[in-house]
Order: C-alpha cells, then structure tokens, then sequence
C-alpha cells in the first residue's frame, strides 16, 4: 500500500495534475463529464442486463441489443474513466485510502469483467427469448454492483 501511496503523491504533483486540481472552474465541468459517461455506460448496461433479465419490450434480443449498443457501451466507459481519472488526480493519495473508493473501484473492476462476460455471451444468450439462468444471474449481479457502487461513492466524502 506504500508504493501505492507514493505513486499517488508522484500523481497529484506532475505538472498536469496540479494544473487540473488549481483550476478551480473546470470541476463542476469534470463532474459534468464524470455523470454523463456514467449515464451513458449505466444505461447501455442496464438496457442489455434487463432485457437478459426477461424485462423490457421483446421487439430485439439481448443479443442484438448488446451489439447495438456496444460502441455506446464503451465510450460511456471512456468518457466516464477520463473525467473521473481527471476527478481523482487531484488528491489521489486521499482517494486511495478511502473505504468508499476502494468498494467502488473493487465493484467497477468487477463490473467491466462481467460487462465483458456478457458482450461476448450475449450472441448466444440472447438469440431465445428466454436467456439462460447463468445469464439472468450475471445481469443480476451487475446491476447489483451497479447500485453498490453508486451508494459507495456517494459515501466517499464521508471519510
């Protein structure tokens, strides 16, 4: 955990770190760019995982649904990697070590290998009208982690 403090402390004070974290108007804007990839890669996300669930209009598959929104699906991840990396340069050393953020970053590397596991599952999964129980199951956890993670980092500024 040391070496990952450090690493922390190098972050928060290279010369780009320290002009994101000085410049104190361009928050509200780095928020800004946080929710609304989160907006986007959640509600992708939450689309295929309850369509796979059995819920929502029954027009399209899983499986054409996950590849539809797939391009979507990863510039929600991007946008929301790249405004909340922005978020945490600032004071990385204080993020690392917080409870809250911990749970968070644990679920959302758990999120991505799920989301991954269905993206490639979802050709197959999705092609019945019924998906299987391993998939109900997976869809299930995600949104459960989904809303685990959300209740996470709404406590980060509690700590």
């Amino acid at each position: 955990m040391e070496t990952l403090i450090a690493f922390c402390k190098w972050l928060e004070n290279t010369s780009w770190a320290l002009a994101v974290s000085g410049a104190f108007e361009l928050y509200p804007y780095l928020r800004l760019t946080h929710f609304t990839g989160l907006v986007l890669w959640v509600g992708t996300t939450a689309v295929v995982d309850l369509r796979l669930l059995g819920w929502g209009r029954r027009r399209e598959g899983a499986d054409q649904l996950s590849a539809q929104l797939l391009v979507w699906n990863w510039i929600g991840l991007g946008v929301t990697f790249l405004g909340g990396f922005l978020l945490f340069v600032g004071t990385a050393s204080g993020y690392i070590i917080n409870p809250a953020f911990q749970i968070k970053m644990l679920a959302l590397l758990t999120i991505i290998a799920l989301r991954v596991t269905i993206q490639r599952k979802a050709p197959v999964w999705g092609r019945s009208p019924d998906a299987p129980a391993v998939a109900k199951l997976i869809a299930g956890v995600e949104l459960t982690l989904w809303i685990g993670m959300i209740l996470a980092a709404v406590r980060i500024p509690n700590y």
